[in-house]
């Protein structure tokens, strides 16, 4: 059973995206050294945390985390889905937006991927990866549509088996990379307006920003126009940490405080907890919502 679930990932390649290192000082560099024994079964240390911000009455982000490890002697599985979705503000039923785009998909996974995984369901799964997690997408898209009529949602979402991730996306929630040397890296690309100028040349960063449009999406859950979400598959950090975070975070936050906060924590649970103070210390001008990732062996 391991086997066939590691035959999933043989179907999707993981996509190599190249990062540039940046140098670290003798000091930094002894700061972040991470010390690897060997653990068995492998297994993945999960975090998360959430606030309504400062300046929000109602929360409209909704994470979901689910982790588990199977283990047959010779050979060690973790297996986990990783949720965040921040329901649009201002739009109509936004709050049930991200809640029934989160639950319906991760009953989807549920249902494909843990069933079989433990015996539940021996239905051969003949899908790949990729292709479950599209259909994932595309249920949420059709009971957000149904449940919350006028209201939409960021989705991003990670199936992680073993060493590896597969990684829905739809809107300005992100996935990053977060290496013991340094390096944060964005797995994930903004649907957004601003965005969009950013990358056709006629906005920097530093005009991104703080443009009163920044929040404008034209991809997200429950929109009308047909879209297709943003998945690939790729190694997880080892050494390191995936984190799932709604724009309340990334938006507030430095990507060097980031990782100061989770480099200095003795744990996924108390970094995020960190995480959402430091945005809420910025100001909170948003839902904050935090899921962070370790990958241990």
């Amino acid at each position: 059973m391991i086997k066939h679930f590691r035959r999933l990932f043989e179907k999707k390649k993981p996509v190599s995206m190249g990062v540039e290192t940046a140098p670290l000082s003798p000091e930094q560099l002894q700061t972040v050294t991470v010390v690897c024994t060997e653990c068995k079964p492998p297994q993945l240390l999960v975090g998360s945390a959430q606030s309504v911000g400062k300046q929000r009455d109602q929360n409209e982000d909704t994470l979901l985390a689910l982790n588990a490890v199977i283990s047959d002697g010779d050979t060690g599985l973790p297996f986990g889905i990783f949720i965040v979705a921040d329901g649009m503000g201002g739009h109509q039923h936004g709050e049930i937006a991200s809640g029934v785009a989160a639950r319906s998909m991760a009953e989807y996974l549920i249902k494909k991927l843990y069933g079989p995984l433990y015996g539940a369901n021996s239905e051969p799964q003949n899908d790949s990866l990729h292709e479950i997690m599209e259909k994932a997408v595309h249920e949420a898209q059709q009971i957000v549509t149904r449940k919350a009529p006028g209201g939409g949602t960021t989705l991003t979402a990670a199936i992680v088996i073993g060493e590896q991730v597969t990684l829905a996306h739809v809107g300005d929630t992100r996935a990053y990379f977060i290496y013991p040397d340094g390096r944060i890296q964005i797995m994930t690309q903004d649907h957004s307006l601003v965005r969009r100028l950013v990358e056709l040349g006629q906005l920097t960063e530093e005009e991104a920003a703080v443009h009163p449009q920044r929040n404008v999406l034209y991809r997200a859950v429950g929109q009308v126009e047909p879209f297709q979400p943003d998945i690939n598959t790729y190694l997880l950090p080892h050494p390191g940490y995936m984190m799932l975070c709604s724009d309340g975070l990334w938006g507030v936050v430095t990507q060097a405080e980031i990782f100061k906060i989770i480099t200095s924590q003795p744990n996924p649970v108390l970094a995020c907890h960190e995480l959402i103070e430091a945005a809420n210390n910025a100001g909170g001008p948003d839902n904050i919502s935090a899921l962070l990732v370790q990958y241990i062996n």
